[in-house]
């Protein structure tokens, strides 16, 4: 009797070994793609936050490690399939050195992997720490420029209002903006793109651990976009400001820090409307049961 007790345990036991097995050859085989990626966190600012992508990715796989266990193996041949296309865009994109498709390949690459030896429940399980991961790959720039223009010019004609508000002399020629005292250039870095780049990871994150509901996680997913669009071009203004005291506070160690606490007051607002939201929700909730 002892052999039949003990399948299950060896079955399981013989399930991890080969996914750990699938894991090293994988790694190995995007060694140079995840190398890569590395050094961009390291030395693009809009990407700092692509150090703790698979941190937390793996600590939420850790949390589901009980659902997990509990899973019954089902493999599943798409998942080869999968393998194999990944293998061919990795190949593609390292020939037409096109890194976004050589990084995103690695993660069809690791859903495919889940899916031949797991089969869907376990992708299923999986499926949030997947979709996280995403958030270490950065934007191909085609997209990265459509969208970094627009917010530059968004954002220096909201500090131009601000600023004209405040009646502080201002000249706008573009994402360019004319001041007493000096002229400040809305860039790519100040577009407000490294903000909602790390803002959106955030708000993912915080609505996972934080709200069960799935249309509260959206809205507080969306609301990402006019938060970082407002933050940012309150620093655009509040820059133009000090320059009429100091011009020198528009550039180095306290442009610098004013931009983390920006960011930071940016968290604090995308607390604030989860709170509001929930607060006026449960008022929503209320009434009607009052009615009733």
């Amino acid at each position: 009797m002892s052999p039949v007790l003990n399948s299950a345990p060896q079955t399981t036991r013989r399930w991890w070994t080969t996914a750990v097995w699938f894991g090293g050859l994988l790694l190995i085989c995007y060694g140079p793609v995840l190398y890569g990626l590395v050094r961009q966190w390291d030395k693009d600012p809009d990407m700092g936050h692509g150090f703790f992508v698979p941190v937390i990715a793996a600590f939420i796989t850790w949390q589901k490690r009980d659902q997990l266990l509990a899973l019954k193996a089902n493999p599943n041949w798409w998942g080869l399939a999968l393998v194999i296309y990944a293998g061919f865009q990795l190949v593609i994109g390292s020939l037409g050195a096109e890194i976004f498709l050589t990084r995103t390949a690695f993660i069809l690459a690791l859903v495919g992997t889940i899916l031949l030896l797991g089969g869907t429940n376990f992708l299923r399980a999986l499926a949030f720490p997947i979709f996280v991961l995403c958030f270490m790959v950065p934007l191909p720039l085609f997209l990265y420029t459509r969208i970094t223009f627009p917010l530059q010019i968004l954002a220096s004609r909201i500090a131009d209002h601000a600023l004209t508000l405040l009646q502080i002399p201002v000249l706008r020629e573009g994402n360019i903006l004319e001041l007493p005292m000096q002229r400040l250039s809305v860039v790519e870095a100040c577009s407000g793109i490294r903000s909602l780049l790390s803002l959106t990871f955030l708000a993912v994150i915080y609505g996972y651990f934080f709200e069960k509901r799935v249309w509260m996680r959206v809205l507080l997913f969306l609301a990402t976009i006019p938060i970082a669009i407002i933050a940012n071009a309150s620093r655009v203004t509040l820059t133009g400001v000090l320059t009429e005291f100091r011009p020198e506070l528009a550039e180095g160690f306290f442009h610098t820090a004013e931009g983390w606490v920006i960011f930071m007051v940016s968290l604090a607002m995308l607390i604030a409307f989860h709170q509001v939201l929930g607060w006026s929700y449960r008022l929503l909730v209320y009434a009607r049961r009052q009615e009733a």
